[in-house]
Formats: structure tokens, C-alpha cells, sequence
């Protein structure tokens, strides 16, 4: 192997460590007991490994088991937390790769006035900061009555976003016409093309927005917390800072907010590990048009 190829391998692993160490750090954490969480901080390893930790935040100690433990017998709900998170991000996904989806063929194909101004509104509504939207978007919300609802933490994400569009357009400009053609030439509706001829040869785009929408929504923090700050709806993200305040005199509790970060982390890395490649693919294929 030459030496430019050792460097390159060395950078890459270099990279890779830097990258998993946060991780590495955060289960190591999750693994030490309450007890020995600070005499140990600087040991990349955990001694003396537990689960007690992962069994105190899923809910399967007692109160008085937890009190002994943290000095805190505050009780959170992690795993109905899950399932908001999980309601949350799967009507986002499903909506917004819908209506992405749709108004992305029609830039793509349909000809209207003022098509190409409209598509230049959606690129450039990218360049936006989204904390930009924040207090016109909860004015409405608000308004509407959508506070602490799970409509409302939904609302502005479940539609069109730019990267969307842009992403899923560049995709059906590739398509070739002649399947189209064909189909209106037998009459087939602009409706029934996109159903049955656009959508089935788009299913690996359609899979990268779903996941990187998945992704983005399962870590979604600041929208949650600002409308939905109620005990019906709180999401994961939200509740993990919970556990900032769950020792006495409000102490955060690493070993458990360790322990929730793991567990909260898995759906996202196990998205990545099972749709990675096809997200790098699309993505190189889309920029290549």
C-alpha cells in the first residue's frame, strides 16, 4: 500500500474516532452507577458496568429504589415518550414525502404561469434560518388553538420543504418522457402517471427524503418544547433535558440522561445503518443532474 493510501486510511480513522467518541462517552457514562460517575469521568472505559441505569429510565425500578439510587424518586415516562416521538416523526414523514412528492412532479412536468418563480421561492426558502419562522408560526398555531396538540408541534413541518422539492424534482427530471408520453397517449390522467408510472421508479428518493425527514424530526427539540410543553405531548428530546433537575439541588443527572440519550440515539443510527448507502447513492445521483 503507498504511502499517500496509509495517510488517507489514517485521516479517515483519525475522523472516525473523533466522530464516535461523543458516543462512546455517552454509553460509558450510561454504564457507570450514579455513585461513581465522577470519581471515573476520566476512564475511557466503564468499571464496574451496570444496566441499573437503563432499568431506572424505562421504568422497571420502584420509587423508593430510584430514591435510593439518585436521591430522586421523580418518575418520567420514557417509554410513552417514545411513542409520541414515534407519532410525531411518522405523520411528519408521511405527510411532508406526500405533498413533496406531488408539488415536486408537478414543477418537474406540468406547465403553469409563474412555475419557475415559485420553484425559485422554495429553493430559496432554504437559505432561511428556520428560527426565522418560530414566533409567525406559533401566532398561527396559536390562533388556531393547536397549542399542546400533537397537530400543532406537526403543523409546519407536515407540508412542502425546500431541500424536498428540490431533491425529489431533480429525480423526476431524469424520468424518461417516453413513459409518459405513452401512457397520455392512451390516456392516462397526469394523476394516474404520477401514481403508477413516477411514483414505482421513485421509490429509492421517496426512502431518502423519508429518512433524513426521519432523522431530522426524531431529534426536533426547540418546536416541541416551545408549543407543546404540557404533560399530554411532551416528545423525547424534551423530556431528556428533564434530567438536567432530577438530583437535589438541581444537580443534573448524567448517568440518566446518558442512559436516555443511548436509547433515544438507537432509531436514529439504525436508520442510518439500514438506509446509509441508499441516502449516499441518491443524493451523489441527484447532484450528478
Amino acid at each position: 500500500m503507498s504511502p499517500g493510501r496509509l495517510l488517507a486510511w489514517a485521516a479517515l480513522l483519525l475522523i472516525l474516532a473523533v466522530t464516535l467518541m461523543p458516543l462512546w462517552l455517552a454509553l460509558k457514562t450510561a454504564l457507570v452507577h450514579p455513585a461513581d460517575v465522577f470519581s471515573h469521568a476520566a476512564d475511557l472505559l466503564p468499571v464496574d458496568p451496570t444496566l441499573v441505569n437503563f432499568r431506572r429510565v424505562l421504568g422497571l425500578m420502584s420509587p423508593d429504589e430510584t430514591l435510593a439510587l439518585v436521591g430522586s424518586a421523580a418518575e418520567i415516562d420514557l417509554v410513552r415518550s417514545f411513542a409520541r416521538s414515534f407519532v410525531f416523526t411518522g405523520t411528519v414523514v408521511l405527510m411532508q414525502t406526500a405533498c413533496a412528492a406531488m408539488s415536486a412532479y408537478a414543477f418537474a412536468r406540468l406547465r403553469f404561469r409563474g412555475r419557475d418563480l415559485l420553484f425559485m421561492l422554495f429553493v430559496g426558502s432554504m437559505m432561511l434560518p428556520s428560527v426565522v419562522t418560530f414566533i409567525p408560526n406559533f401566532i398561527l398555531v396559536k390562533e388556531l388553538g393547536w397549542l399542546d396538540t400533537m397537530a400543532g408541534m406537526a403543523a409546519p413541518f407536515a407540508l412542502m420543504q425546500g431541500f424536498s422539492v428540490f431533491f425529489l424534482r431533480q429525480f423526476f427530471l431524469s424520468l424518461p418522457r417516453d413513459l409518459e408520453e405513452a401512457a397520455l397517449l392512451e390516456g392516462a390522467s397526469h394523476w394516474r402517471i404520477f401514481w403508477h408510472i413516477a411514483l414505482p421508479l421513485s421509490v429509492t428518493p421517496l426512502a431518502t427524503i423519508a429518512t433524513l425527514t426521519a432523522i431530522n424530526m426524531w431529534n426536533e427539540f426547540f418546536w416541541p418544547y416551545l408549543v407543546a410543553r404540557g404533560d399530554e405531548h411532551p416528545v423525547l428530546p424534551v423530556v431528556l433535558q428533564s434530567f438536567r433537575t432530577q438530583r437535589p439541588q438541581g444537580q443534573p443527572d448524567w448517568t440518566g440522561l446518558m442512559a436516555a440519550a443511548t436509547l433515544a440515539a438507537l432509531p436514529a443510527v439504525l436508520l442510518l445503518l439500514a438506509f446509509g448507502r441508499r441516502v449516499v447513492d441518491s443524493i451523489q445521483f441527484t447532484a450528478g443532474k
